[in-house]
């Protein structure tokens, strides 16, 4: 199996405005040339949203980041490198933490669910709150909404790890990501999309991705999780868009 491309990979500015190595920690460069040697063709820098609590890009970083990566495009011309983000999905209207300003600098967006995130409206906080104690038991409808809208108001390449830190209806999901060419993604951290959920959605016209959802440059383009997944799910291997056999 040929990694085409790994599309969801955190760098040291996903740690927020200090730069530590606490929640990843490789630099933007490491990244690259992990991805590099493991012979990935295109490598996105997905940094988490600017509205969370505890991590995230910051507004003065993401100028800095947006500059070295067109350098290392120059400096790499090997491979394709691409700007990305992993927004925050804020509420069930479909919000996320991408700002209008900001854009079109993006060559893509991701969005997901993450505990810490700004979440919008007391009724967000609860459900947030039943997320991350109960494990979304009342949270279903909410969550579910929550991502269907955000495929209906922004381009989204994909949502990643559907279903991960609060239950959802992976059915209803996946009717409006038919509708709107967003892809799923099977993660190679999260076990979710899980091999179950898979399996009742494989049928329909969606385009599935697995992320490494890598913290480290060790860890691109680790998809032995996902790689499991897919199998146990018999998910046909011509769905999943940045692999080829």
């Amino acid at each position: 199996m040929k990694i085409i491309a790994d599309y969801h990979t955190h760098t040291i500015f996903s740690c927020g405005k200090k730069d530590t190595r606490r929640h990843a920690k490789g630099t933007i460069e490491e990244n690259i040339i992990s991805a590099i040697e493991k012979g990935i063709e295109t490598i996105g820098i997905s940094e988490h949203g600017f509205d969370h609590y505890t991590y995230g890009l910051s507004n003065k970083n993401f100028e800095i980041e947006y500059n070295m990566i067109q350098e290392f495009r120059e400096k790499y011309p090997q491979i394709n490198i691409l700007m990305g983000m992993e927004c925050n999905i804020l509420d069930d209207k479909g919000n996320i933490d991408m700002k209008k300003e900001y854009i079109d600098k993006f060559d893509y967006i991701l969005a997901g669910y993450h505990f810490g995130t700004k979440i919008k409206g007391l009724k967000g906080l609860l459900h947030t709150m039943d997320n991350y104690i109960f494990g979304g038991v009342f949270s279903r409808k909410y969550n579910t909404k929550c991502i269907v809208n955000a495929m209906k108001k922004n381009k989204i390449l994909y949502i990643s790890h559907p279903g991960d830190k609060g239950r959802v209806d992976i059915m209803e999901i996946a009717k409006v990501a038919e509708q709107t060419g967003t892809g799923l993604e099977i993660n190679g951290y999260h076990d979710r999309l899980s091999a179950e959920m898979i399996k009742k959605i494989k049928h329909m016209d969606i385009n599935f991705y697995i992320g490494s959802d890598a913290h480290s440059p060790r860890k691109i383009g680790n998809f032995d999780l996902a790689y499991k997944i897919i199998e146990e799910s018999g998910l046909d291997w011509n769905k999943v868009v940045n692999v080829k056999k």
